[in-house]
């Protein structure tokens, strides 16, 4: 006898995957999600695809990175933006990655801007946890993840931050108990960063970029800390199990980011 799949009214409703290109995939992330017993709808808003009007029928949105602007005049781009206010209200998890989470920070009232220096995070780059950060989960957060991005946000109004670093303050940031926005990638799969490599060889030639080769030394040496931060970490925030923030809002005085444009704040922690 063949094996049945479980009622649906049993399985968990799906998460919801947003990608901004057109071969895309949900990396690590979503190799792990599934793992978990999660379905994953995958839209692609950039390409016409309608975002839901409420997070009922979801268990939660992940709204991945891509090498467009969160300033971009895009319709699209604005129409994300302003989507992100339907989990942040509904308080369904959240979690947006690089570009993804720079969307949640323009919904936040954060502007988003480059480096004053012209610095960009290409490849692996060192992070300070907080100590909300470290107190997030029973695995130790990531000191040293993968980047790819040229802009950076300081922390949201309302956000506690969550890791720190260098040249771009605002490494990883919640809102209310269920918003989680990263500036780095946990999602890269060793196949996923040959190719940006590959595909994306000028940028990753930009002013502070680490050398090619590095990258891939790198990620033999720190991808481990980062993979078991990750299972962790995904488990309890696609189940709404993320524990209470313990410290209050603020990571410190200076942000060294140019300004960008910023929307009001629309929503309120939950």
């Amino acid at each position: 006898m063949g094996s049945e799949l479980p009622p649906a009214e049993t399985l968990p409703r799906p998460l919801l995957m947003i990608l901004h290109q057109e071969h895309s995939t949900p990396g690590r992330v979503g190799q792990l999600l599934r793992a978990m017993g999660y379905r994953l709808d995958i839209r692609r808003p950039r390409f016409g695809d309608p975002l839901p009007q409420t997070m009922a029928d979801h268990a939660g949105a992940v709204i991945f990175g891509g090498p467009m602007s969160a300033n971009d005049p895009d319709d699209w781009v604005r129409a994300e933006i302003e989507w992100t206010a339907v989990p942040l209200r509904e308080g369904a998890p959240l979690l947006g990655l690089c570009l993804g989470a720079q969307l949640i920070a323009r919904q936040l009232g954060q502007s988003v801007g480059p480096h004053p220096g012209g610095h960009v995070e290409i490849g692996y780059y060192p992070i300070t946890p907080t100590p909300a950060g470290d107190a997030l989960l029973g695995v130790p957060f990531p000191r040293w993840v993968y980047h790819w991005h040229r802009e950076g946000f300081c922390l949201p109004p309302g956000a506690i931050g969550l890791a720190e670093g260098t040249d771009f303050e605002c490494q990883a940031f919640r809102y209310g108990r269920g918003a989680v926005g990263l500036q780095f990638h946990p999602e890269v799969t060793y196949a996923m960063m040959s190719r940006w490599i590959v595909l994306g060889h000028e940028k990753a030639c930009g002013k502070n970029a680490r050398p090619v080769h590095q990258h891939r030394q790198d990620w033999f040496q720190h991808d481990g800390a980062v993979a078991r931060w990750a299972v962790a970490f995904l488990a309890s925030w696609a189940a709404g199990t993320l524990p209470d923030a313990a410290v209050p809002p603020g990571m410190g005085p200076s942000c060294p980011v140019q300004p960008g444009e910023a929307g009001p704040p629309s929503v309120t922690p939950m």
